[in-house]
C-alpha cells in the first residue's frame, strides 16, 4: 500500500507502520486507525481495499510528506531573513531552541572535545 509516495510494509500492524510516513506519529497513527474503524493490529496485507481507501483519504487530510518539509523549510527561511534569533541559530548549525551548549551539544557542534582541566600536558617518551 502506498500514501503518499510511501510504501507502507505488509507485514507490519498498522499502528507502526504509518508513523513512516513524515508527518504522522504514534498517536496520529492511532487516530487515523480509530476513525477509520481498523484495529491497531492488523496488517497491511489483510486490509480490504475499502479500509485501504478509508486510511489513505483519513492521512491525506493531514499536511504530511513533501508539503509539510516545504512548509518547514519556509519557516526556517522566514526565520533567517528577518534576522532572528533562531533563524541566526539555525544558519549557525547551533542548538536553536535554549539548550545549553557547553556540553550536550555534539550532535550540532559537532563531535569537539576539548580538554577541561588544569592545563597539564602530556609529554611523549624518547
Amino acid at each position: 500500500m502506498r500514501i503518499a509516495g510511501v510504501t507502507i510494509p505488509n507485514d507490519k500492524q498498522l499502528a507502526y507502520a504509518l508513523p513512516l510516513i513524515y508527518g504522522i506519529g504514534e498517536t496520529r497513527a492511532r487516530e487515523i486507525l480509530t476513525k477509520a474503524g481498523i484495529p491497531f493490529a492488523k496488517k497491511g496485507k489483510d486490509l480490504s481495499s475499502d479500509e485501504e481507501q478509508r486510511v489513505r483519504s483519513l492521512t491525506e487530510s493531514f499536511t504530511i510528506e513533501g508539503e509539510l518539509r516545504r512548509e518547514i523549510g519556509q519557516n526556517i527561511k522566514r526565520l533567517k531573513d528577518i534576522k532572528s534569533w533562531r533563524g541566526n541559530r539555525h544558519e549557525r548549525g547551533l542548538p536553536v531552541r535554549g539548550q545549553r551548549t557547553k556540553t550536550n551539544s555534539r550532535t550540532r557542534r559537532g563531535n569537539v572535545r576539548k580538554t577541561m582541566g588544569s592545563g597539564r600536558r602530556t609529554l611523549e617518551k624518547t
